[in-house]
């Protein structure tokens, strides 16, 4: 089981690197056009936003929480998109404070709960530190777009650990998602890590194999990026070929993903900073 505090501790640091992303921005470029289609840097911050409030409401709230959750999931395939859009028609200034106001909330109330406490959700209830690692997981997802759109490196951290182990748990889902049948075997994972470490999962026997870059992976299991594009990424076994085909570590039906680059590989973001 992860420690809830340092899940914590990387959660905060990850939104703090996004928010000193958009801080700075004039008021014009919180409408630059996303990866996402349709969505602007606005409707990421709010999506950020509103989506760390209603953890919040899971963890202060259940009841309240469930509520919310039925009048959603009335809506499934666009109460996200919806709930984007009416948080970006707030100004900036407004949207970076509400976000701010709510992560800093999210904290407090994760940090306050036992660490084996189950908290619901839209899928399966979470513990507080899945919680917490889901939502660095959407920060860096979402921060990824951010960066796309405003032409920003950014220098991938040990912080990727907690979104790669997402990437590797949740393969299951993956294959559910597209109605296939989850192999019985475990694979073995190995990803090296911003520091050069390899990151290990699963059996060193396994006959079913996925290695390369941990950067890489979290943007093929998080679809920021087309497989063409992360060349670092190998399977060994016909089973691993098809998950690094479907991968998600997000909950909810499977995405749409990137499309290729055309380029022969994707630059690792090595320089911070805003335009």
């Amino acid at each position: 089981m992860s420690d809830p505090g340092a899940v914590l501790a990387d959660l905060r640091a990850e939104s703090e690197e996004l928010d000193a992303l958009v801080a700075g921005l004039p008021a014009e470029r919180w409408a630059a056009s996303t990866p996402a289609e349709g969505w602007t840097v606005a409707h990421q911050i709010a999506h950020l936003a509103w989506t760390d409030r209603q953890a919040l409401l899971s963890a202060t709230d259940p009841e309240g929480f469930a509520r919310a959750a039925r009048e959603a999931l009335a809506s499934p395939l666009t109460f996200v998109d919806e709930a984007a859009e009416e948080g970006a028609k707030v100004p900036p200034a407004e949207l970076l404070a509400g976000w701010r106001d709510g992560r800093e909330e999210l904290l407090r109330a994760l940090a306050a709960r036992p660490a084996g406490e189950k908290l619901p959700w839209y899928g399966p209830p979470m513990g507080v530190a899945s919680m917490a690692t889901a939502r660095l997981m959407e920060t860096w997802a979402h921060g990824q777009d951010v960066a796309d759109a405003l032409g920003a490196g950014r220098r991938p951290t040990a912080r990727l650990r907690h979104i790669a182990r997402i990437g590797v748990r949740t393969r299951d889902f993956a294959y559910a998602t597209h109605q296939l049948t989850p192999p019985d075997e475990e694979f073995r994972v190995e990803l090296r890590g911003p520091d050069g470490a390899v990151w290990e999962y699963g059996p060193a026997d396994a006959g079913q194999r996925v290695t390369g870059d941990a950067l890489e992976f979290c943007l093929l299991v998080t679809q920021r990026a087309h497989r063409a594009d992360l060349p670092s990424l190998r399977a060994e076994g016909a089973d691993a070929e098809r998950w690094l085909g479907i991968a998600q570590a997000f909950a909810g039906p499977p995405g749409k993903g990137r499309e290729p680059s055309g380029k022969a590989s994707r630059e690792p973001s090595g320089k911070g900073g805003t335009p």
